[in-house]
């Protein structure tokens, strides 16, 4: 296996920093990101890694999903299971606990939150076809994450004064694949705008069995420009997204998909699992200048209803969950050492009330009729649910304050300086009434109800520093220290009441170069975890457990090249994260161990990762060839088995024409080689191996005419 080399790493990039030590030109290969101080910055002044996915990016891509924008960038792991909304994403080892959804991780649009109060992501109510831009900024010290040690995301949305971005979208693709997008906008007098945004995806992946999705999505916004500066825009949406979760595969299944490309079953009993959802969201921001401040307070109200067949259980939101909240933000132009400073303070509070949660038992099963195992659910049969198991009150309270200084005491010197304070109060009232057994595989009915009732209050502290100093026109050093606590989520504190709030410290150095025609990133941090959250997989249970201390340790390299229509890009980043201290609890039947894992490495994050680009544009035509390379990882805490992915690459290709190229084509390929492999592979505690199948080849032909 490869090995990083330090010393001729570090004569490599001594020699790339003296190449541009000296260089003068003007630097406009840049993007400008909001998601580092709340304040609109260019990437190279952040003194943290961020990467900016641009608006010619995004419409080059696909866009089911969105791994196919975020998929490249070093540092963050990100695929999908089953090709509609869901992706599991992992920003430097924040979020791999997540079986579903993102946790550990902040994402935002337009600045509001779509992150629950409890740091719980669901990708369903976001429309990728309706995107500007992606900011991702890597690990803690953000000040839009209350509660999140791993990062944020920022999805900036299409303005609702930017008539350009009207348009008509259709696609159709391999495998059942089938997209509509339409935006219509208009001018209301010299000062309104309105904009009405409609998406609808649907996806068969007949390759696989039970893996229909199919979404609908309706958008309207309107926008407001206030006399004497500032602008008022609002926005109120509808999604409605059924995704049916195909299961894991077997050995033996694994081999027959690598043989066939196919997946007819999967080896689990849970046959059934998926996500049925509807979500109303309404936000509402304003920007307004009065002196030396700058006011952007939001509001904004998020209600969805799900039905969630999972492994042993269906989850019913019953009624409508509503998360409401606001923050209260203003930003003080000022000046501190004569020269020019902005104070950005707030005030963020967020409550999310699930009153009427339950669990239903699978009411379709086949079981084992005879013998010691009889009774043992074998199969599910559909997904409708059958006796009422449990029902729960759930209530969670976010407040907190924020404050950030950007200082400039030399004229090369950037200081960031600053903290956020959160308080996360979690309530949990809970009514079992029966209980899916893993060991035996059957629902046992309690003699009378199990009643549980979990308070927690978790006091949430990140501090940050951060220098950025200037060498010349094209360069820039940083360095930053930063802090954050994490809030467990709703899910986890249920599954184990005793969990505490891991909290992580990172030192990052790094540099950025922009000139005209090139970029340049280079990051190495260090980032230790004390009480990090842990999944351990038994008998296909997820199980919650603090891991007293864990070490990560990170390179990321990333660069942009351009000569005439040409675009040559890459990005490579090494991993070594391991357990310092993790007692892991091994349960055999009724008996349970503690074994040692320290100096074992997390499991499913490559030590190596790199992707390689090539674009070409000209009079209309378009060409891009992508390589994404994912290195060995380790299937369990135990570090007993591995898998590496490999490389798997894909085509863009496209045509262009009419006045500003209104019309246009666009073929996508994905998985160009048409290879048979797993995008995740994991290994419970005794040993049962479990495979989830990435999609093979998948072409997508789309038409768009911008108007």
């Amino acid at each position: 296996m490869y090995k990083l080399q330090p010393k001729p790493l570090a004569l490599a990039l001594a020699g790339l920093f003296a190449s541009f030590a000296q260089a003068e030109d003007k630097p406009l290969l840049d993007e400008v990101s909001v998601t580092a101080t709340r304040d609109a910055r260019p990437t190279r002044e952040v003194p943290q890694s961020i990467a900016v996915v641009g608006s010619q990016q995004i419409e080059d891509a696909k866009m089911f999903n969105i791994k196919d924008a975020l998929q490249g960038i070093p540092g963050v792991l990100v695929d999908t299971k089953n090709g509609g909304y869901d992706s599991r994403l992992i920003i430097r080892g924040a979020g791999l606990k997540a079986p579903y959804g993102v946790r550990e991780i902040m994402v935002l649009r337009d600045g509001v939150p779509l992150t629950d109060p409890d740091s719980m992501t669901r990708f369903d109510w976001v429309d990728t076809e309706d995107l500007e831009r992606v900011e991702v900024f890597k690990g803690p010290g953000s000040p839009f994450a209350p509660g999140i040690a791993g990062g944020a995301i920022q999805f900036v949305s299409r303005s609702v004064f930017d008539n350009r971005a009207d348009r008509v979208k259709v696609g159709f693709g391999e495998w059942g694949s089938q997209l509509f997008n339409a935006r219509v906008s208009a001018l209301i007098g010299e000062d309104q705008a309105i904009a009405l945004t409609t998406t609808r995806r649907k996806q068969d992946s007949s390759w696989r069995n039970w893996n229909e999705y199919e979404s609908t999505q309706l958008s309207f916004k309107h926008g407001l420009m206030l006399s004497g500066g500032g602008s008022w825009e609002s926005e109120l949406a509808y999604t409605e997204a059924d995704m049916q979760l195909p299961g894991s595969m077997n050995v033996e299944s694994f081999q027959e998909f690598k043989r066939t490309g196919r997946q007819k079953d999967t080896s689990e009993a849970w046959k059934h699992s998926g996500r049925y959802s509807k979500i109303w969201f309404f936000n509402t921001r304003l920007e307004k200048e009065v002196g030396d401040w700058s006011f952007r307070p939001r509001f904004y109200v998020n209600r969805w209803q799900h039905y969630h067949p999972v492994t042993g259980l269906i989850n019913d939101s019953g009624d409508w969950v509503r998360n409401i909240g606001t923050d209260l933000e203003g930003t003080h132009h000022h000046k501190l050492f004569g020269r020019k400073a902005e104070l950005v303070a707030g005030l963020t509070v967020r409550s999310l009330s699930n009153p009427d949660a339950r669990k239903y038992q699978y009411a379709d099963v086949s079981t084992i009729p005879f013998g010691p195992q009889a009774g043992r659910i074998t199969a599910t049969l559909s997904d409708k649910k059958g006796a009422l198991a449990a029902e729960s009150n759930q209530k969670n309270l976010l407040t907190g304050i924020f404050l950030f200084e950007t200082l400039r005491p030399m004229d090369r010197l950037t200081l960031d300086l600053g903290a956020r304070y959160d308080r996360s109060r979690v309530e949990i009232d809970e009514t079992e009434y029966s209980a899916y057994n893993f060991a035996t595989g059957k629902y046992s009915n309690h003699a009378t109800p199990q009643e549980t009732h979990t308070r927690h209050t978790f006091k949430l502290f990140s501090p940050k520093l951060g220098a950025t100093w200037k060498l010349n026109e094209a360069i820039n050093l940083y360095a930053s220290l930063a802090q954050a606590d994490q809030v467990p989520t709703d899910s986890e504190l249920s599954s184990n009441p005793n969990l505490a709030a891991p909290t992580v410290r990172n030192v990052e150095v790094g540099m950025k170069l922009r000139t005209e025609t090139s970029s340049l990133d280079l990051a190495l941090y260090k980032a230790r975890v004390t009480d990090e959250i842990i999944t351990v997989r038994e008998n296909g249970e997820n199980v919650y457990q603090n891991a007293g201390r864990t070490a990560k340790t990170g390179l990321e390299i990333s660069g942009l090249h351009r000569i005439g229509p040409w675009e040559l890009g890459a990005g490579y980043s090494h991993a070594d994260y391991r357990y310092d201290q993790f007692s892991e609890v091994v349960r055999n039947g009724f008996v349970s161990t503690n074994v040692d894992r320290a100096g074992k490495r997390l499991p499913y994050v490559p030590r190596h990762q790199g992707n390689v680009s090539l674009r070409w544009r000209s009079a209309g035509w378009k060409l891009g060839l992508t390589g994404q390379y994912w290195g060995t990882y380790y299937l369990d805490n135990a570090n007993s088995e591995s898998y590496r992915p490999g490389w798997t690459a894909s085509l863009m290709a496209g045509y262009g024409w009419g006045p500003k190229e209104a019309h246009s084509l666009t073929l996508n390929i994905e998985n160009l080689a048409n290879k048979y492999y797993a995008m995740q592979v994991s290994k419970d505690t005794a040993g049962k191996l479990s495979y989830t199948a990435a999609s093979p080849r998948a072409a997508f032909l789309t038409y768009r005419y911008n108007f």
